[in-house]
């Protein structure tokens, strides 16, 4: 199953130095349209909703970079759950055990100019100051330099 995971850029980092994204039960959200559901955009706002998890991420980490950070993770079933559905066709799950590197597909960051604005969303949940930020996509092997820029 396809993942996407909340995250920050310390947490990064960290699961770089370990090779493995620690945790007994990791927030995550996955697609879940129906039959006639458009996969591609219920993707896109499975990955949206672990953005805007990682808001409160930074909320609880202030020193950490006003970066968004989604990985993306391609995850057994069976350790999957399936928490809470939703009408717009993304699903929160828990990830059982962590998640090792290997499983990672990539990463989807803030670019480094809309530290501002996130500093904005992460400090006021209504705030929408987040909103017109697009996310970046990194592949795997770009993780480490996008950790040593931040």
């Amino acid at each position: 199953m396809y993942v996407f995971l909340p995250s920050t850029v310390p947490a990064l980092a960290a699961l770089l130095d370990t090779g493995r994204l620690e945790g007994e039960s990791l927030t995550a959200f996955t697609a879940d349209q129906g039959p006639d559901g458009d996969a591609e955009e219920a993707e896109y706002d499975a990955m949206y909703a672990a953005a805007e998890a990682s808001l409160g991420l930074l909320t609880e980490d202030p020193e950490a970079p006003r970066r968004r950070v989604v990985l993306a993770a391609e995850m057994p079933d069976h350790i999957v759950e399936h928490e809470a559905r939703h009408a717009d066709g993304v699903a929160r799950v828990k990830v059982l055990g962590g998640v090792p590197y290997k499983k990672l597909k990539s990463a989807h960051v803030d670019d480094a100019d809309a530290a501002p604005d996130i500093a904005e969303a992460a400090a006021d949940p209504a705030s929408e100051a987040a909103r017109d930020h697009e996310l970046m996509w990194f592949a795997v092997q770009e993780l480490r330099y996008l950790v040593e820029g931040a």
